[in-house]
């Protein structure tokens, strides 16, 4: 989920709580944990709504930082026929631990044969084959690089390309900039096992 300007700061801030989601399915799930562009928030309830029946003394509007049940309708985006889904969620404090992960240059044995193990299930089940060496050492190469860059000197769409960098940020390889990627110090001490 992505949160754009007052929301962003109300997330990140705590006093928004809720979210109305025009989706074709629903994208997130009670319980789970996900990572915005405004803090992690925990799921803590996901239900399909008509948005024709929000009432304006809704307390999920407040929640929302909306004025009545029209200033939902407006906001709403994507297609007038998906369901619409009302989401509630906390901010989830501390540190995120894969930030803590990436940070950290240390990689035991135990570690190595774990990683060794998720990338080759990532390099067997993609269609491209064995490509998480590859990016990785691309991102090496060409840090803060655009995506579709990246994507494109591998012969890649860039859409699947980023959806593959970051089961690697997820694993703690890598960090998103503000343009391109660049290995984490884990990122970088995995390369050098390579070697």
């Amino acid at each position: 989920m992505l949160f754009a300007g007052r929301d962003k700061e109300g997330v990140e801030d705590g006093w928004i709580t809720s979210a109305y989601r025009r989706w074709s399915e629903a994208r997130v799930v009670e319980g789970r944990i996900y990572r915005t562009n405004a803090g992690r928030i925990q799921i803590d309830s996901v239900r399909e709504i008509n948005p024709a029946l929000i009432a304006d003394n809704d307390p999920d509007i407040a929640l929302a930082d909306r004025s009545n049940a029209g200033d939902i309708l407006r906001r709403l985006r994507g297609d007038d026929s998906w369901p619409t889904f009302l989401i509630r969620f906390h901010l989830v404090k501390g540190p995120d631990p894969r930030e803590e992960l990436a940070a950290s240059s240390d990689i035991s044995a135990d570690d190595l044969a774990e990683l060794t193990e998720r990338l080759a299930r990532f390099d067997a089940t993609n269609p491209h084959g064995a490509w998480t060496t590859q990016v990785l050492r691309l991102i090496a190469s060409k840090p803060a690089t655009r995506a579709a860059d990246l994507a494109a000197s591998l012969d890649r769409e860039t859409a699947p390309f980023k959806l593959d960098v970051r089961k690697l940020k997820n694993l703690g390889l890598t960090y998103s900039l503000e343009t391109g990627y660049e290995l984490s110090p884990r990122g970088t001490a995995y390369l050098k096992t390579l070697e």
